[in-house]
């Protein structure tokens, strides 16, 4: 029992850590993003293109895919299941929407952020959710 508790305290610690990766490369690579779409970073001197961007991206992407993997297996209890597949379609909804424009009005960067945080979470969070909505399904099949 005790390794049980000791798996789902590290599975819980797994997903909150995954989730402030996802955060932190968000307001990096949204930063990123703001300053190539804004000329602060020429294209022509230290390295940095929108290519240079689009292939670290996708990197931070595919790590975000395969951290969601890891917690469709680990981490959702059969009590979280409805919840997260819930809060995953919101997610994913809200990351479909083009909410994020009036940010601008705030400030130009805060629309960049939003919309990068938000596809890391979803690029982690969508794969978990497939595992976990396939695992229910079977789960269900198995009852009858």
């Amino acid at each position: 029992m005790a390794s049980k508790v000791s798996m789902e305290k590290m599975a819980h610690y797994a997903f909150i850590a995954f989730v402030i990766i996802a955060i932190v490369a968000g307001l990096a690579f949204g930063a990123w993003a703001y300053s190539i779409n804004n000329n602060f970073i020429p294209t022509n001197t230290n390295g940095f293109t929108n290519s240079t961007w689009a292939s670290d991206n996708s990197w931070i992407l595919l790590i975000m895919v395969i951290l969601g993997v890891i917690v469709g297996f680990i981490s959702i209890t059969t009590a979280e299941v409805q919840p997260f597949l819930v809060a995953t379609i919101a997610l994913v909804v809200a990351s479909l929407a083009n909410v994020w424009t009036p940010l601008y009005k705030i400030s130009s960067i805060l629309p960049y952020w939003a919309v990068t945080i938000l596809s890391y979470i979803v690029a982690f969070a969508a794969p978990a959710a497939v595992i976990i909505a396939v695992r229910a399904v079977v789960d269900l099949a198995m009852k009858k």
